[in-house]
């Protein structure tokens, strides 16, 4: 094997698209150190900020939004997709990837269509996140040799259904070994359940009007709780000086989640597919809160999980202070429930899905050699 080696993993807009695709970077890096690897997205997405961070190589494309109504962009679609594809060739003879890795999203849509006019191509990888299958990734199984999925019915004819690919860090987290420096990181005692709730980078409203309702109830109860709100969105907790009672942080966003998951008995968020694929790789038992919104993505996402009895899930329009007291507070303090619903959530497939699609990415480039 003589020639260079080079792995683009193509993902860029959203963390769903971006996380998956760097965990199988650093699969790839770990399963073959000598592989270039190469984070593929848009001057537009989150992956200006994330990739460089986490030491990849970013080159980029021309996004290429695939409109789903009669509108301007669709007029100027033809344009577009000349200059996107056009830019993704010029890249693909500069680096000349031995494999190409799809996770979906825009930047995704020029290298599918590219590949789709390159006589000579690498072999293709597409793997899917979500419950429901993306217009890119539908374009992608055209053009691929092996084709993944996260969940069953995604929609994609023939996937293989290895689950969400988790970053090594979370998959590697040592919970029990780091659990004192945890807590005591966000300010809570060592002894006790702690339930861990967010809502993404500017916090859920619903969780955080629930929280508020029933933050006295979870303290007297002997539940700490760590709390990402949202910025500006921390709310004034009652003085339970003279109770025995647990802390409870909040904080605008957090920084450390690998503490932040180890300090934690059980976790309250919504139910985005990294979210479902980081928590369930932790470990952690989980109640999921869908975000309301699309043909209910988000609740295909948590499925496996909650009919598995890993999660519970509770519609948005139900997540209240009431829900709190009546079925988090018990649940939070009953070891036995958590203890089961732990490990159910250990045999997830996200533990070991990014070395599986990396390992197919490696077999298929060798196969071409």
């Amino acid at each position: 094997m003589n020639k260079p080696e080079t792995a683009w993993v193509v993902g860029g807009g959203t963390a769903g698209h971006i996380e998956p695709a760097l965990a199988v970077g650093e699969a790839l890096r770990r399963l073959r150190p000598s592989v270039d690897v190469r984070a593929v997205g848009t001057p537009r997405g989150m992956e200006s900020r994330i990739v460089p961070e986490r030491g990849f190589t970013l080159e980029l494309v021309d996004p290429v939004p695939l409109p789903r109504t009669v509108n301007m962009d669709l007029f100027k679609l033809p344009y577009r997709l000349v200059k996107a594809i056009a830019g993704t060739r010029a890249l693909l003879r500069k680096t000349r990837p031995s494999v190409i890795i799809g996770f979906g999203g825009y930047a995704c849509v020029p290298v599918y269509l590219a590949m789709m006019l390159t006589r000579r191509r690498p072999p293709i990888v597409v793997h899917e996140a979500n419950a429901s299958a993306g217009l890119a990734n539908k374009l992608g199984v055209r053009v691929a040799d092996a084709v993944m999925a996260a969940v069953p019915g995604s929609g994609l004819t023939g996937a293989e259904v290895v689950g969400n690919p988790v970053r090594d860090a979370i998959t590697g987290l040592d919970r029990a070994g780091l659990r004192a420096a945890a807590r005591s990181f966000f300010g809570l005692g060592e002894s006790g359940p702690v339930v861990l709730v967010f809502g993404g980078s500017q916090g859920a409203a619903t969780l955080n009007a629930a929280f508020a309702g029933a933050a006295d109830d979870l303290r007297r109860a002997g539940v700490g709780v760590i709390h990402a709100t949202g910025e500006g969105k921390e709310f004034e907790l009652a003085d339970l000086s003279g109770d025995t009672s647990a802390g409870y942080a909040q904080v605008p966003y957090i920084k450390r989640m690998d503490f932040a998951y180890a300090a934690a008995d059980l976790v309250v968020c919504r139910s985005g597919a990294i979210t479902v694929a980081e928590v369930s790789a932790t470990g952690l038992p989980a109640v999921f809160v869908p975000l309301p919104i699309g043909n209910g993505e988000q609740a295909l996402n948590a499925k496996s999980l909650v009919d598995s009895g890993a999660a519970l899930q509770v519609a948005d329009a139900d997540f209240d202070a009431d829900y709190l007291r009546d079925t988090v507070i018990p649940l939070a303090t009953d070891e036995t429930a958590l203890g089961a619903m732990t490990a159910t959530a250990m045999s997830s497939d996200s533990r070991s899905a990014a070395d599986k699609v990396a390992r197919t990415a490696l077999a298929l480039m060798d196969a071409r050699d």
